[in-house]
């Protein structure tokens, strides 16, 4: 990006107003400074236009579905419209269902907990957690961490040509890493998956907040996504796409809700009939204020414009890794090299540091809060930093395994609530540490580095 198409972008698009802007921290060297958030793919703040929404709802508050009282039929219908406006936002097809759980985690434990019999779930192994591990009951394939786009679709193609092809299959995939920020081709690996029989699920956690996710042009058969990352703290979660499976599982709780008749046996027992709409996997009383702050999220985003906040976000982007390159002992994690798209989600190491020490003087020092370890990436952030682990520093580093004291990062991620005088803090801070060292002294306390006082 040239300095005068910078300069415009500064100029026409500001950061989108959230909570804690003003927010004022204590330096272990004397004094406050307002606090720089840049740890937004852990979750980002909520949007002041969420807070300012959820806070005009909250007085009118009251049971979902069934109630007869004004209050409850005014919830029912913000938590019915919200559902919709999240579908809008996701683009889904007309038949589709829309799921709200409490996050990207619990939706896809949600979708493992319906997959059909003897099904198939193929998934690389450089996926967050919650895409990684849910699949343990099905017949799980993991597969190695491709190099470039074009090789994890080539690896995809050949994985799902072995497969048995008349049984049915799911592939699981991350839309944007946790841990280097890259795009991964959903579209065509949702090509690879479908051609072959497969179904296909977006983790759509760190794209989400990004970019438009499209379900129709992505051509994908569900997604998943965390309104805590969305700018929509208040415990909820999305699962939309294909209603079939979702249909002919046993309900993911069973309770009140998901319910539709119940009748004692003469035997003893009880019958249930249960609803095939979402709310057969919407048990007990719903998040209403998680469904109505993610549903206004998406609409201040789709207001913002992404065009907007995506050229935004790519200069901040650029102003990051060029700042970081111009310090020879970083190094910027990535799968796909520098060239790959990416949103703002930045990991590096540096010599001569325990991860763990340099994020805790960046905090301490600072004032900028930023997330080290392995990002509940385990095996990708192990096959980004490789066996052998830095040099260790004079601190220890949390999530550590024996042998693997220095093995961890440090990620830096912001969004659409980022101003740029917190990008430059962190990059003049970078450029600090590695040249003049920490001022401070840090020792190691319940796993985690801590100014020494």
């Amino acid at each position: 990006m040239s300095v005068s198409t910078a300069a415009a972008t500064q100029t026409i698009c500001a950061p989108l107003p959230v909570l804690g802007r003003d927010v004022t921290v204590p330096l272990v060297t004397g004094g406050e400074v307002g606090y720089a958030a840049l740890d937004y793919a852990a979750s980002a703040p909520a949007l002041q236009r969420v807070w300012d929404d959820v806070a005009a709802y909250a007085p009118y508050y009251g049971s979902v579905h069934r109630g007869a009282g004004y209050l409850s039929q005014l919830s029912t219908d913000l938590f019915e419209n919200a559902r919709r406006t999240v579908a809008e936002f996701l683009d889904c097809r007309a038949d589709d269902q829309l799921v709200f759980t409490r996050s990207t985690t619990d939706s896809l434990n949600l979708l493992a907990a319906a997959l059909p019999a003897d099904c198939q779930v193929f998934v690389f192994e450089t996926e967050h957690h919650a895409s990684l591990l849910p699949w343990q009951d099905a017949r799980v394939t993991y597969l190695d961490a491709p190099r470039t786009p074009r090789q994890a679709v080539a690896t995809l193609e050949s994985a799902l040509a072995g497969r048995d092809p008349h049984g049915p299959a799911l592939v699981c995939v991350t839309g944007a890493s946790n841990v280097t920020g890259e795009l991964w081709p959903v579209r065509e690996l949702a090509a690879a998956a479908h051609a072959h029989g497969a179904r296909i699920v977006l983790d759509a956690a760190q794209l989400a907040p990004h970019h438009p996710v499209s379900v129709r042009d992505l051509d994908v058969d569900w997604v998943a996504f965390s309104g805590h990352k969305l700018y929509a703290p208040f415990g909820s979660g999305v699962l939309a796409g294909r209603a079939d499976w979702l249909r002919a599982a046993e309900p993911y709780l069973a309770g009140g809700g998901a319910s539709r008749k119940v009748t004692r046996r003469q035997d003893g027992g009880v019958d249930v009939e249960w609803h095939e709409s979402a709310a057969r996997h919407e048990a007990g009383s719903p998040n209403v204020i998680g469904a109505y702050s993610i549903a206004s999220a998406c609409k201040a985003l789709t207001e913002a414009g992404f065009d907007t906040l995506v050229a935004r976000e790519q200069y901040l982007v650029e102003k990051v890794r060029t700042g970081l390159a111009d310090v020879p002992e970083v190094r910027i994690l990535s799968l796909f090299g520098d060239d790959a798209p990416r949103v703002g989600v930045i990991s590096f190491v540096v010599d001569g540091w325990n991860s763990s020490h340099f994020a805790a003087a960046l905090s301490a020092e600072y004032g900028i809060g930023v997330r080290d370890g392995l990002f509940c990436a385990h095996p990708l952030v192990r096959t980004l930093l490789g066996s052998d682990p830095q040099s260790q520093g004079e601190c220890g580093a949390p999530e550590a395994a024996p042998g693997e004291k220095s093995l961890n990062a440090i990620r830096v991620s912001f969004g659409a609530g980022t101003p740029d005088e917190h990008v430059d803090r962190f990059v003049t801070a970078v450029r600090e540490l590695v040249t003049e060292g920490a001022t401070w002294t840090y020792r190691t306390e319940d796993g985690r580095c801590v100014p020494a006082v």
